[in-house]
């Protein structure tokens, strides 16, 4: 397909002066473009427009597709329909406060969002967070990579076909946010992960509720070995479908089970470990199908790799604190569960409102103003369950973020659908696309 030279007039956004300012209107791109260029008496050529509503492109992404019969010719991703302005919206709030909004970006994924963010907070302060602190870290982050493997296997089954595997997926799924609403109160988004350790200790029954679930989760993986491994239309719509080897995901910053299906070995827990991943004993899945099928594979071991590093933070559980010693970052330290729900305790509450000033005083700076951070840029990265999540955190020396940028995987992988897709069939777009697993909150945030 050839492009052309466009004037200045078709260039840029059409604009016009309003009492309130000036006004931009930006339209569909290079839509009328992309159909003028066919000529659907000389081509047998389609151009179909797949999403970003369409509930199979496995959120509101946008597939430009160029179809001649069934097969596909070309694929334009179109993102953006699900950008909240996170990042920028962070340069206005303290650093504590920038949990929140990077939780909400990877929705499916939020104890990792915070913990990178929070690993980047921790690097420029120059902290080091109670190990308590960083066992609890893998635990959560263990089971939130669970639950989001989990999304990716439901939703893959739905949208080709295999409805017993969404329905038995959130089953499973729900477990695993009983558990994050008993830790920290929240079942998604929690901000449960603050610069220097956790906002609050694992409640009275959190133990014996994650071992519960460790306990049951291999007859879960099981049941869907049962349902889909074997199940001949599954292998038929996953097998040599969406094929990516290690050149293609190297060539395009493609990480995670995607790359690790093409058979390397890359994950940041063993080649760049971090919260003391280097003590735990587990294996990084691989496959060498390089294919949606080989994807399914290695997630499914995946689920049982974490179990297993889930059993061993259990065993590594000491008592001590979830936050650093320092009462200047320390925030909240203070948290207990009452009868309208989780706060601060009503010890610190009496000490800051009828013992001590000064403790007022502090509570107030560092609750509204927040801490000062040194002024430094730095770049840490975690293996999310898409793969590599990275946070490149500026700070010019003040109690916000000068600048936070995510490196977010589905983002990057995306841009390998047309690599998957281009020269297969129409349906097989659904399947590729599914195997990346992209989640389109992260991708735009």
């Amino acid at each position: 397909m050839t492009t052309t030279d466009h004037s200045s007039a078709d260039a840029y956004a059409a604009e016009r002066d309003t009492t309130e300012g000036r006004v931009y209107t930006v339209t569909g791109g290079d839509w009328d473009e992309l159909v003028a260029s066919v000529d659907p008496v000389s081509e047998e050529r389609l151009i179909v427009n797949l999403g970003p509503q369409h509930p199979s492109t496995h959120g509101v992404l946008r597939l430009v597709c160029e179809l001649e019969g069934e097969t596909v010719r070309s694929v334009r991703p179109i993102v953006g329909y699900l950008h909240t302005g996170i990042e920028k919206n962070m340069e206005y709030r303290t650093w504590v406060q920038g949990t929140t909004f990077v939780t909400r970006a990877d929705y499916l994924a939020p104890i990792f969002n915070e913990t990178a963010y929070c690993l980047a907070v921790e690097k420029l302060l120059d902290v080091k967070v109670p190990r308590r602190a960083d066992v609890i870290r893998v635990i959560m982050m263990e089971l939130n990579r669970i639950s989001s493997h989990l999304v990716a296997l439901a939703t893959t089954g739905m949208e080709l076909g295999a409805l017993s595997m969404m329905i038995y997926g959130f089953r499973d799924r729900e477990k695993i946010l009983d558990i994050f609403e008993a830790v920290c109160g929240l079942r998604m988004n929690m901000a449960y992960v603050r610069p220097g350790g956790v906002a609050q200790d694992l409640p009275a029954n959190g133990v014996q509720m994650i071992r519960d679930f460790v306990e049951y989760m291999p007859k879960g993986l099981d049941d869907y070995e049962g349902l889909l491994t074997g199940n001949a239309i599954w292998q038929e719509r996953t097998q040599g479908v969406g094929y990516l080897d290690v050149s293609g995901c190297l060539a395009l910053g493609v990480t995670g089970p995607v790359l690790r299906s093409a058979g390397l070995a890359w994950d940041l827990r063993k080649t760049m470990p971090y919260c003391g991943y280097e003590e735990y004993d587990f294996e990084v899945p691989t496959h060498n199908g390089a294919d949606a099928w080989a994807r399914y594979l290695v997630r499914l071991e995946e689920i049982r790799e974490s179990l297993k590093i889930i059993s061993q933070g259990l065993d590594k559980l000491e008592p001590g604190p979830v936050m650093v010693e320092d009462k200047k970052i320390a925030w909240p330290a203070q948290l207990a569960l009452g009868a309208d729900g989780s706060g601060n305790s009503l010890n610190h509450i009496r000490h800051i409102m009828s013992q001590s000033m000064e403790a007022l005083i502090h509570h107030f700076k560092l609750v509204t103003e927040g801490f000062r951070v040194p002024a430094g840029q730095v770049y840490t990265a975690i293996e999310a369950p898409r793969g590599e999540l990275g946070i490149h955190a500026v700070s010019d020396g003040g109690t916000r973020p000068f600048r936070v940028h995510m490196r977010e995987p589905s983002f990057v992988n995306l841009q390998s659908i047309p690599a998957l897709a281009e020269g297969g069939l129409l349906a097989d777009v659904i399947a590729g696309g599914a195997s990346l697993d992209p989640v389109m909150g992260g991708c735009d945030r």
